[in-house]
Parts: C-alpha cells; structure tokens; sequence
C-alpha cells in the first residue's frame, strides 16, 4: 500500500485549513476506495493513512456505489444542446376584465328579489337572501286570512 508523505497544512488559530484545498483525482479517489473495501480495513485508518478527512472518503465510498467514480465516464463530456436567447414576451400592464363576473352578478341581483303576488291585489317583495322556514309561515298565515 502506499504511503503519503506528511504535507504541511497552513491552519488558522481553531486548526481549520487555510490554504488552497487538495484536488483528488478519480483514480486517486477510487484507489482509495478501494482500500476501504479490503478485509479488516477501517474508512478512518485509511483516510489518516492519505491525510484525507474521512467524512470525504464516506463521501467517495457513496459516489462509488452510485456508479459515480468511473474514470472513462468522467472523461466524456455532455453533449450540448442549442441555445436560443430572445428577448422576453411584453406581458400587459393591466389586466384584462373578463365579461364573466358581470354576468355573475347580475344573475345574483335577480336572486335576491322575491316578489309574490296575493290574489287580493297586495304582493310582497323580498331582498336578499330569505330564510325559507320563515317566508313559509309569513305565507301559510296571509292563505289563512
């Protein structure tokens, strides 16, 4: 197995890493791995082993499940895709009133009139909204007289 040599690490005054991070290669990320993946090999001795924090290696191992650590597929590139850039759609400044809710309206207004017509010449005429029980024993009375 090999073995890293001790690199010095610039650290501010609570041990956290100042300089530049260390940029892995995949094969190196995958070499590592793979070394977590021997018989009796601890993730933690491992990454001490390559000065890597082994939160990170944990990171890698789940790359590497994921199929994500493959060198020839880090090597193609995306197929790009055409771009047209146009200007934006002028939208309106205020919005247009629909003829619906006037419709709606009136249909609401002839709701709430009750006009109804006695045989004796007289008519009662209601607005708004009616509570039905009531209008009935107004109704059964006037029949009565």
């Amino acid at each position: 197995m090999d073995t890293c040599a001790a690199e010095t690490v610039e650290t501010d005054s609570l041990g956290r890493r100042t300089g530049p991070r260390r940029q892995h290669t995949i094969e190196e990320k995958l070499r590592i791995v793979q070394e977590t993946h021997e018989r009796g090999a601890s993730v933690a001795t491992v990454a001490r082993r390559h000065n890597v924090n082994p939160n990170q290696v944990f990171a890698w191992r789940q790359l590497y499940r994921r199929g994500l650590l493959d060198p020839n597929a880090a090597q193609e590139s995306p197929p790009m895709l055409p771009v047209k850039v146009s200007t934006p759609t002028v939208l309106p400044t205020e919005r247009a009133r629909a003829a619906e809710p006037r419709n709606r309206l009136r249909r609401k207004r002839s709701s709430r009139h009750i006009e109804i017509k006695l045989c004796n010449g007289h008519s009662i005429v209601l607005h708004g909204r009616v509570d039905a029980e009531a209008l009935s024993r107004v109704i059964d009375l006037l029949v009565q007289r």
